[in-house]
């Protein structure tokens, strides 16, 4: 009975997300890149951090426009994620999984998390594909 327990607990503790994997590209030089892998860390999601110099390159390849950039992107759960976005937002995405390739946050926002130590106030993420750029959150 104590084995089961614990097994229960240990899945109750566990975020959901925990097995699913990050990969954060980003300038070596850039510190908030690192603080936003460190507070998705922080939620449960196995962060890998790939040190580039080319990130905008790389992103804008994948289709984010360049009035969209940020300073590092991420790709987690087969979508491509551009910016400091919330990790709320990212749990949502994974959850509804729609057809678009990913979700943008443009600029380095003080309010965001990895430039601020969690979000504070509202933050506007656009969701692009092949539909076009829409705006997926106003959180």
């Amino acid at each position: 009975m104590k084995k089961l327990s614990l097994a229960a607990l240990m899945l109750i503790a566990t975020p959901a997300l925990a097995a699913e994997p990050v990969t954060v590209y980003r300038d070596p030089s850039c510190g908030c890149c690192l603080a936003w892998a460190e507070y998705m860390e922080d939620r449960g999601y196995d962060v890998t951090i790939v040190n580039v110099t080319n990130v905008a390159e790389r992103a804008m390849a994948v289709g984010v426009p360049e009035k969209g950039l940020s300073c590092h992107h991420s790709e987690i759960g087969g979508y491509e994620v551009h910016g400091h976005i919330p990790e709320e937002v990212i749990a949502r995405l994974l959850d509804e999984r729609p057809a678009i390739t990913g979700l943008i946050l443009p600029g380095m926002p003080p309010n965001s998390p990895g430039m601020s130590p969690d979000k504070v106030g509202t933050l506007k993420v656009y969701s692009y594909g092949p539909s076009g750029i829409e705006v997926y959150s106003n959180e």
